[in-house]
C-alpha cells in the first residue's frame, strides 16, 4: 500500500541525497583540481624562474652561446635547492633524460607523454601525471628550452602527489561526512514532519470510518497546530456532531410521526369497530363516527403530503416557476385557511393591497409555504387571538410578515426550528418538518425565511423575495432577496 512516507522517500528525501550527492563531488573534484593545478603552477613557475635566471626565454644576450647555456643548465639541476619536494632533469631532442637533481641515471623506454605533449603545444609546456613503478602517483611538467643549448631540448620537473592525495582524500572524507550529516538530519526532520501529518491522518482515516459505520460518538483529539490538519480534525468533529444532532432529531422526528399516526389510526380504528355493531345509519353515533374517521383520514393524508413534499424536494425536484402576484396567491390562501381559524375562534387581520407585486414562483410551493405558515400560527394561537398578515417592500424585495399571539418559541429552541425533523418544547401535533419545508422552498425561490418569537408574547415569521424584475429565459433571474434598510408597509 502507498504511504505518505514512501511518498516522501521516494520523491524529496531522493532530491535531497541527488543534491547532497552532487554538492560533495562538485567540492571533490574542485578541490582535486585546485590541488593539482597549483602544484603544477608552482612547477612552472620555478621552470620559469630558472629560465629566467639563465636568460634562456628569448636568446636576449648574444653572448650566450649554446654550450655555455647547456653548462649553465647542468650547473642549476646540480645545484638545485628544492630536492626533497622536486625532482629536475634535462631531457634530449629524444625525451632521454640528460641529467637528474638526484643524480640517479634514468632511460626510459618511450618518451614521457608530457615532452611530447610539448613538443605539439604552442606554449611550449605540458604536464602529466603518472603511476610509477612504487604506484605512487607523480606529476610531471615539461618546458622547451627556447634557444638551442647543444643536447638540452627540454628541461622536466617532477613531484609526489602522496601529500596532495592525503589531502584531498581527507577533504573528501570531510565533505562526505557532511553531506551525510546533512542527509542524516534531513531525514530526521523530514520524518518528524511526515509523522506529524501521517499520524492526525490516520487518526481522521480511522474517525472517518467509524463515523461511516454508524459510530456518530467517534471524536478525533484536538489538534496542536492551528493549520490545514487542525481545521480538518475541528470539521470532523463539527461533521459528526451534526450528524449525532440529525440522527437524534430524526429519531425524535420518527418517534413523534409514529405517535402522530397511531392517534389517528387508534381512532379510525376504533371507531370503524363501533360502525360496524351499529345497523342504523341514522344513529347519532354512526353519522359521528364516519365524521370522525374522514377528519382523521384528511389529518393522516395531510401529513402524509407533508412527508412527500419535504422529500421531493430534497431529491431536488425543479420547480415551475411563473410570475405571479404575490398579493393575489397571499389572498388566496387567507381565504381558503379562514375557515378553519373561524373554527378555532381565531380572527385574521389582513387587508389586501389594491397593488400589483409581481415575483418569480412557483404556485404551488409558494401556496404550500404560506398554508404551512398560517397553519402553524393558527395551531399556537390562543382562542380568540389575532393572527396579523402584512405586505411590506423594501428596495427591490417583498416581504410577508405573519404574526400570532400564541406561546411563542424558547430562545434556546428558536435557531432550530426550521432544520428538518426538529420539535420545540411546548410543541403540538404534526410532523415537525412544516418550516423546514418553508424554508427549503423559500431558498430554491432566491428567498429567505426569517423567525422572531418571544416566549407568552407570540411569534412573527417574515418572509422575503425578490421583485418579478425580467424573465429568466431573458437572462436576468431574480437576485435573492436581501435584508432591506427600510420596509413600507403595502396601503389597501
Amino acid at each position: 500500500m502507498n504511504s505518505i512516507t514512501k511518498r516522501w522517500l521516494r520523491g524529496s528525501l531522493l532530491i535531497t541525497f541527488i543534491l547532497v550527492a552532487s554538492v560533495v563531488g562538485v567540492f571533490i573534484y574542485s578541490s582535486r583540481s585546485g590541488f593539482y593545478t597549483g602544484a603544477q603552477q608552482a612547477m612552472l613557475n620555478r621552470l620559469s624562474s630558472i629560465s629566467g635566471q639563465l636568460n634562456l626565454t628569448g636568446g636576449q644576450n648574444p653572448s650566450q652561446t649554446a654550450a655555455n647555456r647547456s653548462r649553465l643548465l647542468f650547473r642549476v639541476v646540480e645545484q638545485f635547492d628544492a630536492k626533497d619536494k622536486f625532482e629536475l632533469m634535462l631531457l634530449d631532442a629524444a625525451g632521454q633524460p640528460l641529467a637528474t637533481s638526484s643524480g640517479a641515471r634514468l632511460s626510459y623506454e618511450q618518451p614521457p607523454e608530457d615532452f611530447k605533449d610539448a613538443l605539439e603545444s604552442a606554449f611550449g609546456y605540458a604536464s602529466g601525471i603518472f603511476t610509477s613503478a612504487e604506484q605512487e602517483h607523480i606529476m610531471a611538467v615539461t618546458v622547451l628550452v627556447p634557444d638551442a643549448s647543444e643536447d638540452v631540448a627540454a628541461m622536466r620537473m617532477l613531484t609526489s602527489l602522496t601529500l596532495i592525495d592525503k589531502a584531498i582524500a581527507q577533504r573528501a572524507l570531510l565533505a562526505v561526512g557532511v553531506g551525510v550529516c546533512v542527509l542524516l538530519i534531513s531525514i530526521w526532520s523530514g520524518l518528524f514532519f511526515v509523522r506529524s501529518i501521517v499520524k492526525p491522518v490516520s487518526q481522521i482515516e480511522e474517525a472517518a470510518t467509524a463515523i461511516a459505520r454508524g459510530n456518530l460518538k467517534t471524536r478525533l483529539p484536538e489538534a496542536p497546530y492551528d493549520d490545514e490538519i487542525g481545521r480538518l480534525c475541528n470539521t470532523i468533529n463539527q461533521m459528526a456532531e451534526e450528524l449525532s444532532k440529525t440522527e437524534k432529531l430524526q429519531n425524535e422526528f420518527i418517534s413523534s410521526v409514529s405517535h402522530e399516526l397511531r392517534t389517528p389510526l387508534t381512532s379510525i380504528s376504533g371507531w370503524v369497530e363501533t360502525i360496524a355493531q351499529l345497523r342504523d345509519p341514522e344513529d347519532e353515533n354512526y353519522r359521528k363516527g364516519l365524521a370522525i374517521i374522514g377528519q382523521e383520514a384528511d389529518r393522516l393524508y395531510g401529513m402524509v403530503e407533508e412527508l412527500l413534499s419535504f422529500s421531493r424536494l430534497q431529491s431536488g425536484v425543479p420547480l415551475e416557476c411563473a410570475q405571479l402576484d404575490l398579493v393575489a396567491e397571499l389572498t388566496d390562501v387567507v381565504l381558503f385557511m379562514e375557515a378553519r381559524m373561524k373554527q378555532e375562534q381565531i380572527k385574521a387581520d389582513y387587508e389586501e393591497p389594491e397593488v400589483l407585486l409581481p415575483v418569480w414562483a412557483d404556485p404551488g410551493r409558494l401556496r404550500q409555504v404560506f398554508v404551512n405558515v398560517l397553519d402553524n400560527a393558527i395551531k399556537y394561537s390562543p382562542a380568540g387571538g389575532v393572527i396579523s398578515i402584512d405586505l411590506l417592500q423594501g428596495g427591490e424585495n417583498v416581504y410577508v410578515k405573519i404574526s400570532d399571539q400564541g406561546q411563542g418559541i424558547a430562545p434556546e429552541d428558536l435557531e432550530n426550528v426550521k432544520l428538518k425533523f426538529f420539535k420545540g418544547r411546548g410543541a403540538v401535533r404534526g410532523s415537525g418538518i412544516g418550516l423546514a419545508v418553508v424554508d427549503e422552498i423559500m431558498t430554491a425561490l432566491n428567498g429567505w425565511v426569517d423567525i422572531d418569537s418571544e416566549l407568552g408574547k407570540g411569534t412573527t415569521v417574515t418572509l422575503c423575495l425578490p421583485l418579478y424584475t425580467q424573465h429568466p429565459a431573458a437572462g436576468l433571474e431574480p437576485e435573492s432577496g436581501s435584508q432591506p434598510e427600510q420596509m413600507d408597509k403595502m396601503q389597501p
